[in-house]
């Protein structure tokens, strides 16, 4: 795992972590984690879960934001990928925690991804319509398939807008799996 180092203030990757805080990078991960989940299941991965098993078209689910109990510390809390879970969030994920902001992102000609996908990156909101964090939707985009960007941003607020209605609140994310 990861060991967590106490220092007065820390930067990393542009991201500024909570006062006394500073994440060291698992000796098995190249990514810097700065929260580790509890050891059961919470609510937030049940619901990534849910979504992977009901929507094919996805490639991956990521929910990002700030832990219960922290300040600064944004971070992917949920996830398709559960060995990212914990990874330190990039910049564009945090402002779209703080702003409330959407990134549609084609993903064409990056060179170190081995599928051509498109993601969206949208504010999470609870039931009250409060951003709780941030949604990131991996959508596959096979050449020539005929989808365009509002196509895509259709279906994931579609989806986001229908997954709102099971997140009473950001702590609520966080309890345990039932």
């Amino acid at each position: 795992m990861h060991t967590l180092v106490k220092l007065a203030s820390v930067t990393l990757c542009g991201t500024v972590l909570a006062t006394g805080v500073s994440a060291v990078p698992a000796a098995d991960s190249p990514h810097p984690k700065n929260w580790t989940p509890p050891a059961q299941k919470i609510y937030a991965q049940k619901l990534v879960d849910e979504l992977m098993m009901a929507n094919r078209e996805l490639i991956s689910v990521t929910f990002h934001g700030v832990p219960p109990g922290q300040t600064e510390i944004y971070t992917m809390f949920a996830g398709s990928y559960p060995e990212r879970i914990g990874n330190i969030d990039d910049p564009d994920d945090v402002d779209i925690t703080k702003k409330g902001i959407t990134i549609l992102d084609p993903r064409w000609h990056r060179p170190h991804d081995s599928v051509q996908k498109f993601v969206m990156m949208m504010p999470l909101r609870d039931s009250s319509g409060e951003n709780v964090g941030e949604i990131v939707l991996a959508y596959k985009n096979p050449p020539n398939s005929g989808k365009t960007e509002k196509d895509f941003f259709l279906a994931a607020t579609a989806l986001r807008d229908g997954l709102m209605k099971q997140i009473a609140s950001h702590a609520a994310l966080f309890e345990p799996a039932k």
